[in-house]
């Protein structure tokens, strides 16, 4: 996919003011679909969508970015003609399962295309368990097809009947608020037994219809975001930046270049989540932990310099009057690891949270930042009272984590809140010890218990 991106292997230092990356962006796609005679099955990216496109384009082999969700259910209990079915059902409804990216005189654009969803089993190899066989099949994963897969695996190593069902999109088609949507739709469709022939006319035409003013709204709130006084904001926020892009190599990493590359690395802890807000009280501790982490596990550069790492974390969304299709649209906000920083910075950073983040790159490297745009770490928050549990028929799915699957960053925390806390942090172990990522992830443990107690404490 060839397209300008003018925050990578541009210089824009000495360029004089000029429109937003999303307004040249809009200008250059209605001039593509008019040359193009405006067909309908064509559409624009959303920011979001640019930024995954091109992480693609970036990745070894073009592999996209995959959003998987794991359930275990008891042997039998899944029909797979019947979710076959169901799945198709869905990429028959909604649109966003029907998009498939490409270029129209070099303007990045989504097409709809006839609905399909891969739905399959695979059947774990001797010594494997039905997790190792769904990681399998998900570092297989083609940029060409749907969207949505499923991958339906036997595990002979539980203790008890078992089936694992993966529920895989790739990234450009869903945010958090999608996930929630498409475990409900799923779970109806697999029960009243429906499949792509039974999406009544009216509603995929309804969904098409939102689907396409929800882009389109997103695209106006981004070009409303970038203004001069965001873009000057991130400049300065990030002119101190020292990104590395991978973490510095310790003892116990892998050489540089060994194939294959080692599963990554894995540690998790619950904690009582208690009555707060869980996203306004533990989201900033969690960022200002994370930026510990990228500090420890980065370093200094060769010349003794303390870098400063950048953490991206998704938020916002679509604006509020959007219709509440599925699709890809939160933001990815950037955050300088700092020494002090705290939550203080990231109270301002919310105030210019939806500035798209190309054209964040772009603010940065205008301020002399040499930042091709890859980010040292990942941090993503989940409320799962927004995301019911996953019922095939009688069956409920009990969600489950498969952990040793790539990365797109050295180290990533993933936190789910619901009536408790679940932490979760992976590591690139080509990159990063096991050694440094478990006695990071330990100091996150201890600061976020401290500030929950201290919070529980204060009442």
């Amino acid at each position: 996919m060839h397209t300008h991106h003018p925050g990578i292997g541009t210089d824009t230092r000495t360029a004089p003011a000029a429109a937003s990356i999303t307004a040249q962006y809009r200008a250059r796609y209605r001039r593509a679909a008019e040359g193009a005679g405006e067909p309908a099955d064509l559409l624009p990216v959303t920011g979001a969508q640019r930024r995954f496109l091109l992480a693609r384009r970036l990745a070894p082999g073009g592999r996209p970015d995959v959003v998987p969700l794991f359930f275990a259910f008891p042997r039998a209990a899944v029909d797979l003609d019947r979710l076959r079915a169901a799945a198709g059902y869905l990429a028959a409804v909604h649109p966003a399962l029907r998009a498939r990216p490409g270029v129209l005189r070099g303007t990045p654009v989504q097409r709809l295309a006839a609905p399909e969803a891969q739905v399959s089993r695979v059947r774990p190899r001797p010594g494997e368990s039905g997790a190792d066989a769904l990681r399998r099949a998900l570092a297989a994963w083609s940029a060409e097809g749907p969207p949505l897969r499923c991958f339906l695996a036997d595990d002979p190593a539980a203790g008890e009947p078992t089936e694992l069902l993966a529920l895989a999109l790739d990234h450009v088609a869903c945010d958090e608020q999608s996930l929630g949507r498409l475990s409900a739709d799923l779970g109806v469709a697999y029960r009243d037994r429906l499949g792509p022939g039974d999406a009544p006319a009216a509603l995929v035409a309804e969904e098409a219809a939102g689907y396409r003013e929800a882009v389109h709204q997103q695209l106006t709130a981004e070009e409303r975001a970038s203004t001069p006084r965001s873009l000057a904001y991130w400049a300065q926020r990030l002119a101190a930046a020292r990104p590395d892009g991978a973490a510095a190599q310790d003892a116990g990493a892998a050489p540089s270049g060994a194939q294959p590359p080692r599963p990554t690395g894995a540690a998790q802890v619950r904690l009582p989540a208690g009555a707060h807000d869980g996203r306004a009280m533990v989201f900033p501790v969690l960022l200002d932990a994370c930026a510990g982490i990228a500090r420890a596990l980065h370093g200094t550069d060769p010349y003794g310099m303390e870098r400063v790492p950048l953490l991206g974390y998704p938020w916002g969304g679509r604006p509020a009057a959007a219709p509440p299709v599925l699709g890809c649209f939160l933001n990815t906000v950037v955050h300088p690891a700092l020494p002090g920083a705290g939550a203080d910075a990231w109270w301002d950073d919310l105030d210019h949270a939806d500035t798209p983040f190309d054209e964040v790159v772009r603010a940065a490297r205008t301020a002399g930042a040499a930042w091709s745009g890859a980010l040292d770490g990942l941090l993503t928050f989940e409320d799962l009272h927004r995301r019911p549990p996953l019922a095939l028929g009688d069956a409920a799915g009990r969600e489950i984590h498969v952990d040793g699957r790539p990365l797109q960053a050295p180290f990533a925390v993933s936190v789910s809140y619901g009536t408790e806390l679940l932490v979760r942090m992976a590591w690139d172990r080509d990159a990063v010890s096991d050694a440094r990522a478990e006695d990071a992830f330990a100091g996150l443990t201890r600061l976020l218990r401290d500030r929950l107690n201290a919070a529980a404490a204060a009442g």
